[in-house]
């Protein structure tokens, strides 16, 4: 079975390379966000929940670290991977959290590794 991601990136260009390579890794794409605010509505919305949020923390509107709060209010059973440029804030987004930090820039094997990884040891 297919593991689903839900994708929370502001650039678009990274955006969509996540989910050319998700797909071709057999992932299935449920969902995309290009802020926190809306990754937040979009997950309310979903009828079927993703294994795993994979979720930029620096976006306009609500950054990742309160997305990432307000969604475990929601549902305390998500999922969420943090990404981000600035390593200073792996600390902060799990203990509010997120089930794994990745910092930016990472190969995009890297990234299909972590993401079976944490989907793995999560269940």
């Amino acid at each position: 079975m297919m593991a689903s991601v839900f994708i929370v990136e502001d650039d678009v260009f990274i955006l969509r390379l996540y989910e050319i390579f998700l797909r071709s890794s057999k992932f299935s794409v449920i969902g995309k966000a290009k802020n926190g605010d809306e990754a937040v509505a979009s997950y309310k919305l979903m009828s079927t929940k993703p294994d795993l949020i994979i979720m930029d923390n620096r976006m306009p509107v609500k950054s990742g670290i309160e997305a990432l709060k307000e969604i475990l209010e929601i549902d305390s059973q998500a999922k969420i991977m943090i990404v981000s440029a600035d390593r200073s804030i792996e600390k902060i987004a799990k203990s509010v959290g997120a089930v794994a930090f990745m910092e930016k820039p990472f190969s995009l094997k890297i990234l299909v590794e972590n993401i079976n990884n944490v989907i793995t040891n999560c269940v």
